[in-house]
């Protein structure tokens, strides 16, 4: 099992995960473009307990709750994960990855309520809600 290291812009939050994600898609919900600033979220999910911080966790910033929020750096800002189905996984921030996973995205979810201003132009599959 490799492991994976991950952290924000400045460096005061870095983490690690096992390159054994589940799944990854680009997140095209309202909820995902506000939380980047960007037209959609590239994610990769796994189960909550085998993310570990490793440095900087003093420095996090949740926006939310236990079982739904956004984890943030406190200092740069920068966007790291989410954590989802009820506190069981995180949806990584593909972006704040350092290490390149294994895992691709395989599909665009929520293009039902994607940006109007933003044309998808790959092949991948198109979902109005959640993969199925």
């Amino acid at each position: 099992m490799s492991l994976l290291r991950g952290g924000c812009w400045c460096g005061a939050v870095r983490f690690r995960v096992p390159d054994e994600f589940l799944y990854a898609w680009n997140c095209h919900c309202s909820r995902c473009r506000a939380s980047t600033g960007s037209a959609f979220k590239s994610l990769a999910g796994i189960e909550r307990d085998k993310l570990k911080i490793t440095e900087g966790g003093d420095a996090l910033l949740v926006v939310g709750d236990d079982v739904l929020n956004d984890t943030r750096c406190g200092s740069c800002g920068c966007f790291l994960f989410s954590v989802v189905r009820d506190g069981a996984y995180v949806h990584v921030g593909m972006g704040s990855l350092v290490d390149p996973p294994s895992i691709r995205v395989s599909a665009h979810i929520f293009v039902g309520s994607k940006a109007p201003w933003f044309e998808i132009t790959d092949d991948l599959p198109q979902f109005e809600e959640y993969a199925s």
